[in-house]
């Protein structure tokens, strides 16, 4: 198996993950069937979308390759269907937009990076395919977005694993070995927020005289 192929399988799997956290924060507003795929919809390919708009890519990567668009409507529909006879864990949303967030933001960050763009371009793109697709989830949920919270260290963990996923590839390690180190930190800080209620420090204007 090449490493491009594991690089795809790992991109479907983090839309895929990304689309069950869309259904799942769906069925607990009690939408409708139409309403938990169109949440699954955004939140898996909603940050895609926005990177490959800002950085003109044409067309669109699930317009390109209606895969993605296939294995979101899928996961959002096995989703629906497990959840009819089984109730989920009580962190099962979290968990699954964890991993979620650690493979599409380390896959978003390549793409920007075959670009040969700057490497701060690189963390901000990826980022951004992280993230945004969480953010229209809450949004359109009228829910605080996940990045907002205080109590949550998010796209905080995103920046580091792409920062280091980018580090470890310019003192030498193959990218294979980069990427996997670069998702296993990101979903490994966000899961330790999770369970530890890790947070960045609250900034606070002090009184005026």
């Amino acid at each position: 198996m090449t490493t491009e192929l594991i690089l795809y399988l790992l991109d479907m799997f983090g839309v895929a993950v990304f689309a069950v956290s869309g259904a799942l924060a769906a069925g607990r507003k009690q939408l409708d069937l139409l309403g938990v795929l169109v949440i699954a919809l955004v939140t898996a390919l909603g940050g895609g979308t926005l990177r490959d708009l800002l950085l003109d890519r044409a067309p669109v990567f699930w317009i390109q390759q209606p895969d993605y668009l296939l294995v979101a409507l899928a996961a959002g529909l096995l989703t629906v269907l497990y959840t009819h006879f089984l109730k989920p864990p009580q962190r099962a949303l979290l968990v699954a937009d964890a991993g979620g967030l650690a493979l599409v933001s380390i896959s978003g960050a390549q793409i920007a990076e075959a670009a040969q763009l700057h490497a701060l371009v690189v963390i901000l793109m990826g980022t951004c395919t992280g993230v945004v697709g969480g953010v229209i989830r809450d949004v359109l949920l009228v829910e605080i977005p996940i990045i907002l919270r205080r109590s949550n260290i998010y796209a905080t963990a995103a920046i580091l694993g792409i920062a280091l996923y980018l580090g470890l590839k310019t003192v030498g390690l193959a990218a294979a070995p980069a990427t996997l180190v670069g998702m296993g930190t990101i979903m490994g800080l966000r899961l330790a927020a999770i369970i530890w209620g890790l947070a960045l420090p609250v900034y606070r204007l002090t009184d005026q005289p």
